[in-house]
């Protein structure tokens, strides 16, 4: 059997991590009886954090549980794989984003989390979305930080939530965000007015920046999650409010199936405390935006915004109809903001790969692969809805097959 390129890379490195590293080194972390479908790396050590790619809930062997519950345990079984690959442990995850096939099974995911953090749960962001590689029902990726004593809970004087979730969590000087919700914690309500869910879901993370003695000008990376129902133009409207034009933080908004108990909007990102570390990242060739800066770097890492095959300029938009040029055309407009920050793809520890069409997967590696040719990242695999009909629009252009988010370390 032929082993794919990616695999020999990944393979090499197995083993690396039980040494002691110094914090400036980056190293794939590879458990036994791992088995990447794609080219990214299990998880990455950069810096003070360790970076792990979505997992599902199959074994190593390959096979699914019977019953979510199983799943779910699974799923962090192997997220716990990676974590005590690195010498850590779950409690030192600082952030999880979970991503679900059926919201309907929040509860029972939240149980399950629980289990594996009793004490301190990571902040956490929870999405619905139409389908995930290898047909999981549940995928998982996460944030660690290498020093416990770096981790410390952020919580709001009154703060309520309708799940055991810790709203924020200051690892050093980043601030990780758990997802805020368009819905009153307190009675379930969810106000008619759209604009009224998007104010009510910032003002929840206002509280928790305050708690940690920071204001949305501290904000690198926002992730709005939101369903049919929220226009994206009235988010972006009240959105924009909030944050200085040229210098609002990096952003992937992604329209997704579902969100949990009935919302329509989420906001989750991450802070830095010392703005002074903090800079928005712009190309020459991208004007200032009201809604996001291409990238920001906090410190030593750069946060950049969700990229898909569009062309930027007078004539822009997206000229390729098939999901390989789309993204040869997203990596173009990525290494943009890596380049003028003085990176590149070496420097890349994690992405966030928003598929279309999941029977494009394999096609989306063959390109995405060829630039990575060292470590590739860790990487999270979903199809946010269900698949577009792929005709041109009345300008010519051909509908997002695919968006691609980064984070990269210097």
């Amino acid at each position: 059997m032929k082993i794919p390129a990616f695999c020999l890379t990944l393979c090499a490195a197995m083993g690396l991590v039980a040494q002691e590293l110094p914090l400036h080194e980056r190293i794939v972390v590879f458990p036994p009886g791992a088995k990447p479908i794609g080219p990214y790396s299990p998880g990455i050590i950069a810096g003070d954090f360790l970076y792990v790619s979505g997992q599902g809930s199959r074994t190593p062997s390959g096979e699914i549980p019977a019953g979510f519950e199983a799943q779910t345990r699974q799923c962090l079984d192997n997220v716990k794989s990676i974590v005590t690959e690195a010498k850590l442990t779950m409690e030192h995850v600082v952030y999880i984003q979970v991503y679900l096939e059926d919201t309907a099974n929040y509860d029972v995911m939240t149980k399950v989390l629980g289990e594996y953090f009793p004490k301190t749960p990571p902040a956490r962001a929870t999405l619905g979305v139409y389908k995930m590689p290898t047909s999981t029902p549940i995928e998982i990726n996460a944030v660690a930080v290498r020093k416990l004593s770096m981790k410390k809970p952020v919580v709001p004087a009154g703060y309520k939530s309708p799940s055991p979730i810790t709203p924020g969590i200051l690892a050093g000087d980043r601030l990780y965000l758990s997802g805020f919700l368009g819905r009153d914690p307190v009675t379930g309500v969810i106000p008619a007015d759209p604009a009224a869910q998007v104010q009510l879901a910032l003002n929840r993370m206002k509280e928790t920046l305050a708690a940690a003695d920071m204001d949305f000008s501290n904000m690198v990376f926002i992730n709005p999650y939101l369903t049919k129902n929220m226009p994206a133009d009235v988010m972006n409207r009240v959105y924009a409010k909030h944050f200085e034009w040229g210098n609002t933080p990096a952003r992937a908004t992604i329209p997704v199936n579902a969100l949990p108990m009935g919302a329509n909007i989420e906001f989750t990102g991450v802070a830095i405390g010392d703005r002074s570390k903090r800079g928005a990242v712009r190309p020459k060739n991208m004007p200032p935006s009201p809604t996001a800066s291409p990238c920001v770097l906090a410190d030593d890492t750069l946060y950049c915004s969700a990229k898909s095959g569009f062309i930027p300029g007078a004539n822009g938009g997206i000229h390729a109809e098939d999901v390989e040029n789309q993204v040869r055309q997203t990596m173009r407009n990525l290494l943009d903001g890596l380049e003028e920050a003085g990176l590149d793809f070496s420097h890349v520890v994690a992405s966030n790969v928003y598929l279309d069409n999941l029977d494009d997967f394999a096609k989306m590696n063959g390109v995405y692969g060829k630039y990575f040719t060292r470590i590739p990242p860790t990487r999270t695999t979903v199809s946010p809805l269900p698949p577009v009909s792929r005709t041109r629009n009345s300008q010519g252009h051909w509908p997002k097959l695919e968006e691609i988010s980064i984070i990269a370390v210097k």
